[in-house]
C-alpha cells in the first residue's frame, strides 16, 4: 500500500510503498477514503520536542479518517465488510481500573493510532473493531474524516448543561467552531466567540455566535454589555491555550461559572486561584472523546439535523490529493480557518 511514513526520528515524511496491514482476530481493516491533517500531524511532521518525547517512529501518521471496511477478523461483530467508518484514535488497555469501570477515555495506558501505532495517512488501517465507528446514515466523506476533532468540540460543549446559559469560547479554531455549532444546536442562549484573527471571528458569527472579540484589541466585558447581560457567563469553552485566554475567561465568568478546558497550553501560567475559590469556579479537563457517548451523540445530532450537518461541513477549507500531501500539510500549517482534508483515492 502507499502511505506517508516516517522512517526514523527527525523532520519529514515520504509517501512510500508499505506493508499491508495484518488483520487480526478482533480486528477491522479499512480502506482509507479520507483523512483529516491535525496539529499533532504537523507536531510529527517538523519533529519538534513533544513529538521527540512522545511519537514512535518509524511510524504511518494520521488519526483522522473515513473509509470502507474491507475484512473483519473471525472474532468481529456488528461490523461488516462495505461499511462505512470512522474510528476512535485511543486504543485503550481494557484492564485498568478506569476501563474496566466504563470510564475507558481515562484509560493510564492509551496509545494514539498515528502516534504510537501506524495510522490513517495510508490506503489501509487495521484497528480493534472495539474502536470502529459505524456511520448509520450515509455521511459526505470529508465529514466524515472530522469526526475525532468533531468529538473533541461534542465532548467540550457537553461537559456541562448549556440550555439558555450563556457561553463563552475563546479560541475559534476549526474545533471551537465546531463547538459554538454545538453550543448554538443544543440551546444555549448568547454564545461570545473570541480570537486575534479576523476570518475566524467571522466564522463564528456563522456558526452561531451572537458576537465575536478579538481580544487583541477589545475587552470581554464589551461583549456582556452589548448584549445586554447582567451577570457574567455560566459556562466557558477554552479551546485555545493561550495563556491569557484562561484568565480572561476566569475575570468574565459568573459566581459557579463551569469552564470545559480543551485547549493545550505550551506553558505553565499564573491564573487568580483566589478567585476560583471565592467565585466557586469549577475546572474541567476535556481531553478526546468520551467512549462511546460522545460518538452516539455527535452521530445522533448530524443525523436529525441538516443545519447543524451544514455548519460542520463548512468548517472543511480544503480538500487535496494524498499525492499533494505537501501542498495538503503547507495549507494547514499555515493557520487558516478550517480543516484540510486528503483524498486517498487520488494517489
Amino acid at each position: 500500500m502507499r502511505a506517508l511514513f516516517k522512517p526514523a526520528p527527525g523532520p519529514g515524511l515520504e509517501l512510500v510503498e508499505r506493508p499491508d496491514p495484518v488483520t487480526g482476530p478482533e480486528d477491522v481493516t479499512i480502506r482509507v477514503l479520507r483523512t483529516g491533517i491535525c496539529g499533532t500531524d504537523l507536531h510529527i511532521l517538523r519533529w519538534d520536542d513533544w513529538a521527540a518525547s512522545a511519537v514512535a517512529a518509524p511510524l504511518v501518521p494520521g488519526h483522522e479518517f473515513y473509509g470502507e471496511v474491507v475484512e473483519v477478523g473471525p472474532l468481529v461483530h456488528d461490523v461488516a465488510v462495505g461499511d462505512q467508518v470512522s474510528g476512535e484514535g485511543h486504543i485503550v488497555c481494557g484492564t485498568c481500573r478506569n476501563c474496566r469501570a466504563g470510564r475507558r477515555q481515562m484509560c493510564i495506558r492509551t496509545q494514539g493510532v498515528g502516534v504510537q501505532r501506524d495510522g490513517a495517512f495510508a490506503e489501509y488501517l487495521t484497528l480493534p473493531a472495539s474502536n470502529v465507528w459505524v456511520h448509520h446514515e450515509s455521511i459526505e466523506p470529508e465529514v466524515g474524516a472530522i469526526f475525532d476533532p468533531l468529538g473533541n468540540a461534542v465532548h467540550t460543549a457537553l461537559a456541562f448543561p448549556v440550555v439558555g446559559e450563556d457561553v463563552l469560547v475563546t479560541g475559534c479554531g476549526p474545533i471551537g467552531l465546531m463547538a459554538i455549532a454545538v453550543a448554538r444546536h443544543v440551546g444555549a442562549r448568547f454564545i461570545v466567540g473570541t480570537d486575534v484573527s479576523a476570518p475566524r471571528l467571522q466564522l463564528a458569527l456563522q456558526m452561531g455566535a451572537d458576537h465575536a472579540v478579538d481580544v487583541s484589541t477589545t475587552p470581554i466585558v464589551e461583549a456582556q454589555h452589548a448584549l445586554g447581560m447582567r451577570e457574567g457567563f455560566d459556562v466557558g469553552f477554552e479551546m485555545s491555550g493561550s495563556p491569557t485566554a484562561l484568565p480572561q475567561m476566569i475575570e468574565n465568568l459568573n459566581h459557579g461559572g463551569r469552564i470545559a478546558m480543551l485547549g493545550l497550553p505550551s506553558a505553565p501560567f499564573a491564573i487568580d486561584w483566589g478567585k476560583v475559590v471565592t467565585h466557586m469556579i469549577t475546572l474541567k479537563g476535556i481531553y478526546g472523546r468520551e467512549m462511546f457517548e460522545t460518538w452516539n451523540a455527535m452521530g445522533a445530532m448530524l443525523q436529525t439535523s441538516a443545519v447543524l450537518r451544514q455548519a460542520i461541513a463548512s468548517i472543511i477549507a480544503q480538500c487535496f490529493a494524498a499525492r499533494d500531501w505537501e501542498q495538503g500539510f503547507a495549507a494547514a500549517a499555515a493557520g487558516g480557518t478550517g480543516k484540510v482534508i486528503l483524498d486517498w483515492t487520488q494517489l
